[in-house]
């Protein structure tokens, strides 16, 4: 049963997109287990760049099957927008499949989701306002409104009053907002009901049969290890479980099934939105990481932070998620730095700390402690072996390995599909 997940180890757009699709021509399914269109994915093949927000990025490889899984929020006006962009571009979209307990991103979750985030000024989490998180809040509050509902139209409308009751009060008395018509909302989900019937499936069933068939099954993971909503930098994180556990729950696999987890890291760090990041810089070397790694939220289009590697948050992230490997991305943006500052542990009140903190506080006020090692200035995106680069370049690459806890198995010295050095096969 070779079940892999694949997930971001840092706070997100490590490179996720680019390792699925290297990996999508020997699987038979990949599959996205969380998330909605908060999540982006920037693939690159040829002379082609794709950016996939809700799809997987499987759907870029002609053997694979893509499927969207129960765990998944789905927006249907944004799912058809963007399988229209790939339609237009030549690519086949027809094989997707899409759970039919996936919940349906509706248009007051993402009023909600705006008007709080302005409602809360400068406390704001720095959401996406795509209707993410109330609709997880629906979900858990036995409010939410699932893709398999739009084929009943009685219980629809009954589900969608019983979640319009307490937010019209919120928007009529607390936002000051018009209140939404029940009929209205339910006009504009029927409208998506025959155009998504022929994707949707029992999608446990599917993936199950396909693990005993002897199926290769890649889950893959939106966002990463630091934005999950237990086990990432709260409140400042996503509204569900990026993290490898995320995968069973979010697919209906088993954790038995599953063979291998594989981390996704950026040779240096990022992230987007608001939140603690001890590595951050605000100086000429995190501008020019911003500038030569492209580092522009592909769904929110919003600049991203950039800090030197962490491998206080690498380790964790092996921890957490039981990573056996990891695929470490954008190596070549160092190129031309005399030294590379890796973070290895922090300060707090004068303590030196080699953990990820337990206490959000500690987090908040934690100083990183760098090692400084030795650049390269040797282009390295034609190298085809891990023989092929810079000693330190080489050197580099195994000290993260020795102090992240996995193996890295793969290296991106580029952006386009091929131009990665694999080490040891995932497969």
């Amino acid at each position: 049963m070779p079940a892999l997940v694949l997930l971001g180890a840092q706070w997100g757009d490590e490179g996720k997109g680019k390792a699925t699709d290297l990996l999508g021509g020997s699987v038979d399914y990949v599959v996205r287990y969380q998330g909605g269109n908060n999540a982006g994915h920037t693939v690159v093949v040829g002379d082609q760049k794709y950016a996939l927000h809700l799809l997987p990025s499987g759907i870029l490889s002609p053997g694979c099957t893509p499927v969207i899984g129960n765990g998944v929020v789905v927006d249907p006006s944004v799912l058809f927008s963007e399988l229209n962009g790939l339609n237009d571009r030549g690519v086949d979209t027809s094989k997707l499949l899409i759970s039919g307990n996936a919940h349906i991103i509706t248009p007051y979750n993402v009023t909600v989701d705006k008007v709080t985030e302005r409602f809360l000024g400068k406390r704001k989490i720095g959401t996406t306002g795509r209707g993410i998180g109330p609709t997880y809040a629906d979900k858990i509050n036995r409010v939410g409104i699932r893709i398999q509902d739009l084929y009943d139209e009685s219980i629809l409308t009954q589900k969608v009053e019983a979640a319009l009751d307490g937010k019209n009060q919120l928007l009529t008395k607390v936002f000051n907002r018009r209140a939404i018509e029940v009929g209205q909302v339910v006009e504009e989900l029927l409208g998506y009901a025959d155009r998504l019937k022929p994707y949707v499936a029992d999608t446990v069933l599917v993936l199950n049969q396909a693990l005993e068939q002897d199926k290769v099954v890649l889950f893959e993971g939106g966002q990463g290890t630091l934005l999950d909503i237990d086990h990432g930098t709260y409140p400042f994180v996503t509204s569900s479980n990026p993290t490898a556990g995320g995968a069973c729950t979010g697919a209906g696999v088993g954790p038995t099934k599953i063979s291998r987890v594989i981390g996704i890291l950026k040779a240096y760090t990022t992230r987007v939105g608001s939140g603690p990041f001890p590595t951050e810089l605000f100086d000429e070397d995190g501008d020019a990481l911003r500038r030569i790694g492209g580092e522009r939220g592909v769904t929110t289009g919003r600049d991203r932070r950039c800090g030197w590697f962490d491998a206080v948050i690498a380790r964790y992230a092996t921890r957490v998620n039981g990573l056996t490997d990891f695929f470490l991305t954008k190596l070549d943006v160092l190129t031309g730095w005399e030294q590379i500052p890796v973070c290895v542990a922090y300060e707090i009140d004068g303590r030196r700390v080699e953990e990820l903190p337990y206490s959000q506080t500690d987090f908040h006020h934690a100083k990183p402690v760098y090692e400084y090692l030795p650049g390269w200035s040797e282009d390295i995106t034609k190298a085809k072996s891990f023989s092929d680069l810079p000693k330190n370049a080489q050197d580099y690459v195994k000290a993260l390995e020795e102090m992240s806890g996995a193996p890295i198995s793969a290296i991106g010295v580029g952006p386009g599909r091929d131009e990665t050095i694999e080490i040891n096969s995932f497969l």
